[in-house]
């Protein structure tokens, strides 16, 4: 199935299918891409993907950046299975098999009987035996030719391996590869299953695929690779009798046939089988083996290949499940331990509403009402934040007024500032016009930045929070800034800031203020920017394309964000 994996940057094991797509695809920083990417140096739209037939072609979308394929700038360029993509920091991987791949269901592993047995085992060889050395008739020139074969056949194997993270992926590819190489009919690749020990195929493969039928596979050339851990060429010549337990090769008419381990660091996890059906008279009239010693070494070197390439893609998704169980017990274990805050405050607040109403006193009724509300606007402002940051969106543009937005913000956090003893400076602009954007959105982004500036103030002498908004000089972008002269910040503190539940305040904070302001931020095209120092207080600086109300068009933004000035 076509797709596009994320091997790295910020959404590292994101997997996006293609199959389904016949329009363009693009990729970018904003919501609304069909890849969308936490990456501040991909632009909002950043790249394409399109399908043209059966192919698919990325381009490049003017970004700042630009778009480069494996190492290589492009504007476009098409796609080939294993191809990287890099925008910013971000690498992706295309990964398409196509290969016609009959059902699984189509291999049976026929299981012994007590009659004699027409199997013999003519070759047997171990992951150890596999040299370098010159075979019995070798001319010097046929041994380097065939020794550079075989150095081409590993390294499109190893490149196989380390491109693909999906294993259904990279055992079709394996599949495809030693047929390129191997003149073999039908061919198997089959991974036993962790619980039950059984082995279950994963892909198959036929060269002539219109004639493709049930593939029957002996039980005793199986346990025989897996108890031995050897790699077998097998044939109907009576040439070895070691087996005598059933008669299933025969009854499969399967002339030879190849089936190795897959043998990884910690054990065997599978099989590669593939044979060939040549007619009995052809077999007589050629003389000589279809499969060679070199054929079953050269396989047995690619199981291992394989085996390790399964290992590690099944270890990775065990980490991934790991690390995805233990955010979702970080999360808990934060959210309920200032939800438990919030319920003591609004606790020890009704404890007072009660003991007024007992006495008759007024003053205690409102002291505890303005505990109990408080914290009612605690735990709302926690649920918002929550709702927002888990929630992709799209914002819900309308003709608003910015100012009117701020100042309203400003209203509302006054009684705050009031009581830390801050002095909070916001002088309104007269010559901003009407902007689109999603005011329900961009007042919570904005009102969590502020309310951080008061935190950050407070017990300080002469605490000051400066809200200012202005366009740049281009007029392209709005700019919002928000300056405190708190502690400020020191450059690692910065870099951590906007992750997910990381908070300055200690019990105080969530640590989803941030995150969901810079992810508001970034729905309406935008970022936010932050500079700071120790003892000297911070500047948060939130901008966003401008989009007037007037005719509703969009000015062309710059792809990535003006720095602080």
């Amino acid at each position: 199935m076509p797709s596009l994996f994320v091997i790295q940057g910020h959404n590292r094991g994101s997997r996006y299918e293609l199959t389904n797509h016949e329009v363009a695809m693009s990729i970018g920083r904003e919501a609304g891409n069909f890849v969308q990417l936490d990456d501040n140096e991909v632009s909002r739209r950043h790249a394409e993907i399109r399908r043209v037939g059966d192919s698919f072609f990325v381009g490049d979308l003017k970004s700042s950046n630009g778009t480069w394929l494996n190492s290589r700038k492009i504007e476009r360029a098409e796609l080939s299975s294993g191809d990287q993509i890099q925008v910013g920091r971000t690498i992706l991987v295309y990964a398409r098999d196509n290969v016609d791949v009959p059902a699984a269901g189509l291999v049976d592993i026929v299981p012994g009987s007590n009659g004699g047995d027409g199997s013999r085992i003519v070759r047997t060889a171990r992951e150890a035996d596999i040299g370098g050395g010159p075979l019995p008739g070798d001319t010097q020139n046929r041994w380097l030719a065939r020794a550079r074969s075989n150095l081409q056949v590993m390294y499109r194997t190893a490149l196989a391996v380390s491109h693909t993270l999906d294993i259904d992926e990279l055992l079709g590819r394996i599949l495809q590869l030693v047929f390129e190489w191997v003149e073999a009919d039908r061919g198997c690749i089959m991974l036993l299953d962790p619980e039950s020990k059984q082995l279950r195929t994963k892909a198959r493969r036929d060269r002539r695929v219109s004639e493709a039928t049930s593939m029957a596979i002996s039980r005793t050339i199986l346990d025989y690779v897996l108890d031995r851990g050897e790699g077998v060429i097998t044939s109907d010549a009576q040439d070895d009798d070691r087996f005598s337990g059933g008669n299933s090769v025969v009854r499969t008419g399967v002339r030879e046939a190849i089936c190795v381990p897959m043998q990884g660091r910690y054990g065997t996890v599978g099989v590669i089988y593939v044979d060939t059906t040549v007619p009995l008279g052809d077999a007589i009239e050629r003389g000589q083996r279809q499969f060679t010693d070199e054929h079953l070494k050269l396989l047995i070197a690619i199981g291992h290949q394989a085996a390790l390439a399964v290992e590690d893609t099944t270890y990775y998704s065990a980490m991934v499940q790991s690390e995805r169980l233990a955010a979702v017990g970080q999360t808990i274990a934060t959210l309920s331990h200032h939800i438990k805050n919030i319920l003591q405050g609004i606790r020890g607040g009704s404890y007072l509403v009660e003991m007024g109403l007992e006495n008759e006193d007024l003053a205690v009724v409102r002291k505890g009402w303005d505990i109990v509300n408080r914290n009612q606007n605690k735990i709302s402002s926690l649920v918002m934040d929550m709702l927002s940051f888990s929630k992709e969106r799209e914002p819900d543009p309308v003709p608003s007024d910015l100012v009117a937005l701020i100042t309203d913000i400003v209203e509302t956090v006054q009684q705050r500032a009031d009581e830390i003893g801050a002095n909070l400076e916001w002088a309104p602009p007269t010559d901003m016009p009407q902007l689109l954007f999603d005011p329900e959105a961009l007042s919570r982004a904005i009102l969590n930045v502020v309310t951080n500036a008061l935190d950050a103030v407070e017990d300080r002498s002469g605490a000051m929070v400066s809200i200012r908004v202005a366009r740049d000089t281009e007029g392209e972008r709005v700019r919002v800034t928000v300056s405190d002269n708190g502690e400020g910040m020191t450059p690692e503190t910065i870099a951590e800031i906007f992750n997910l539940f990381v908070s300055t305040k200690g019990a105080r904070g969530t640590g989803l203020g941030l995150t969901v302001s810079r992810k508001i931020l970034r729905e309406h095209g935008g970022d936010i920017r932050v500079s700071s120092q120790p003892s000297e207080g911070s500047t948060f600086v939130l901008e966003f394309p401008v989009r007037t109300g007037d005719d509703g068009q969009a000015a062309s933004p710059p792809d990535s964000p003006a720095t602080l000035s």
